[in-house]
């Protein structure tokens, strides 16, 4: 008989054992959070964000794709999933459905502008058409402008889970957000994901050996634009409206601090950094203006001392372990 050990398992199947099992941990510790005496909004606020930075980082961590503009996902996956809810009367789930689509659309037409340019071209442009939906949304009367959408109804999920309840609504975020970490991670251990790994790696011989590199960078913009449009979605149900502030370009800065701090790359950094600076921003409040500054300070200090971001730091240490 054959016994299977560590050491007999291929280094790729290691790993994704291991991961699953830091997945199952993970998993494991939000679902008891309502328990825990942790407050709930913090924490689905975290998830939603944290959701956002995992597709942002399948982009640039995956894809090589630096994208300067990715709050015009979330901003409009909030307003019209917000519009949805308040003014046309739809249920949760057809208002999620309808951000999401327009997240797609958007991701889309964006996409097809910006993906035939590279490096600090792609980022600029990117943050281009962030910026002139911006200054869209400030203008036209269904965002309500400065004022945003406000008291959007958070109402029953299939007619059966009353969203107004903080606990029915956390493990309706929690879900959506343990659904869509999910499927990032399938898209990445995927033969799409390989290809968009050695797209990274070096293009030119990705070309040479037949692939469409376009192509795959396409579906990769389009893939998380949708997924952050989902958690734009999600956040509507949240904090109960759908403001500027997430179409901001400081919005999708602070999407690339989180994904840098907690670790480019790596499947689980964006959600600890989107852990850490969300803490940051609920626990030093207190401070006001100064919040950014410390935020920048903390920022050099990981730029300095963790090179490969929190989680990168930690896995590349277990990995030289070994």
């Amino acid at each position: 008989m054959t016994v299977v050990t560590d050491d007999t398992l291929p280094v790729t199947t290691r790993a994704m054992r291991d991961e699953m099992i830091v997945f199952a941990a993970m998993a494991a510790l939000l679902v008891i959070v309502p328990w825990s005496g942790i407050y709930p909004f913090f924490v689905m606020q975290a998830l939603c964000f944290a959701l956002l930075a995992c597709a942002f980082n399948l982009l640039i961590g995956y894809g090589g794709l630096l994208s300067f503009g990715h709050a015009m996902f979330l901003g409009t996956a909030g307003y019209c999933s917000g519009h949805a809810l308040k003014v046309w009367g739809l249920p949760p789930e057809l208002g999620i459905i309808v951000g999401v689509a327009a997240a797609f659309v958007l991701s889309v037409v964006t996409g097809y502008i910006s993906i035939r340019r590279q490096g600090i071209y792609f980022a600029m442009i990117t943050l281009a058409l962030s910026q002139l939906l911006y200054f869209i949304y400030l203008q036209v009367p269904f965002t309500h402008g400065e004022d945003g959408i406000q008291g959007i109804p958070q109402d029953h999920l299939f007619g059966i889970f009353d969203l107004s309840k903080p606990t029915v609504l956390y493990y309706v975020v929690l879900l959506g957000f343990l659904g869509g970490f999910l499927l990032i991670y399938r898209i990445i251990n995927s033969p799409f994901g390989e290809v968009l790994k050695s797209i990274r790696e070096n293009e030119q011989r990705a070309i040479s050996l037949g692939y469409r590199t376009d192509q795959y960078k396409l579906l990769a913009f389009i893939l998380s634009g949708t997924l952050a449009g989902f958690a734009g979605s999600l956040k509507v149900f949240v904090a109960q409206n759908a403001s500027l502030t997430d179409v901001h370009w400081s919005m999708s800065g602070e999407i690339v601090l989180m994904t840098l701090v907690g670790g480019l790359g790596t499947i689980f950094g964006p959600v600890v950094g989107a852990f850490v600076i969300i803490a940051m921003q609920q626990y030093l409040a207190s401070f006001g203006q100064w919040v950014t500054v410390i935020q920048g300070g903390i920022f050099v200090i990981c730029v300095l001392t963790f090179r490969r971001g929190v989680i990168g730091e930690i896995a590349h240490y277990f990995r030289r372990s070994l």
